[in-house]
């Protein structure tokens, strides 16, 4: 929070002195402590925003999201995301849906997306057959925020989701080679295990 501020001082003072130069010292520290205060107070505004929707935002599993959202896979029908025990999960604050990630269960790391639809099939076939819970791993292939702080928010509230079941032990995505999502899931600090030949896998460990 004082690098913030340390910050905007240093930004101001800089701009004050190209713009005034010929001005007196005492105008310039009065404006400059004005300035100062009401950026502080719009800093503070939007910090307590933050963590207000933070604290009050929960994981909900939904029935189905607006697909022309999703800036990953798009192309992945509501039925697919939902088919074979695969999920739609999001971050919901004040009945209003602010992140979202789609998930399959499996018992192998997929490559592409052809594999996640037949090892999720496979693993939810095996399931019902032998009165068990959907694989083992999760396997996150799409996820996206509406509003600031959601992605990484949903990142945690579901590797906690996973942490607390008692058949899931691995956290693991189906994500695009491009720059925003290797930033997206270094920054939360999961781990590259896999580059391929369209996509690559991070691991959310403990």
């Amino acid at each position: 929070m004082k690098e913030i501020f340390k910050n905007v001082k240093e930004k101001l003072v800089a701009k004050y002195l190209e713009d005034n130069s010929s001005k007196s010292t005492k105008k310039f520290k009065t404006r400059i402590k004005a300035r100062i205060r009401k950026n502080k107070k719009i800093i503070n505004l939007g910090i307590n925003n933050f963590f207000d929707w933070v604290k009050g935002a929960e994981l909900v599993s939904l029935k189905e999201c607006d697909t022309s959202e999703d800036p990953v896979r798009p192309e992945l029908s509501n039925e697919f995301r939902t088919s074979y025990g695969r999920k739609i999960y999001g971050v919901k604050y004040k009945n209003e849906i602010h992140a979202i990630m789609c998930f399959a269960f499996t018992n192998n790391i997929p490559k592409s997306v052809k594999e996640l639809e037949d090892f999720s099939k496979d693993a939810f076939l095996q399931s019902a057959l032998r009165g068990q819970n959907v694989g083992k791993i999760a396997i996150a292939y799409t996820v996206w925020s509406k509003k600031k702080g959601g992605g990484k928010l949903i990142v945690k509230e579901v590797f906690k989701m996973i942490k607390k079941s008692n058949h899931l032990n691995r956290l693991v995505t189906l994500s695009p080679l491009t720059d925003m999502a290797t930033k997206f899931h270094l920054r939360n600090k999961a781990k590259l295990i896999s580059v391929n030949e369209t996509t690559q896998n991070f691991e959310y460990i403990k």
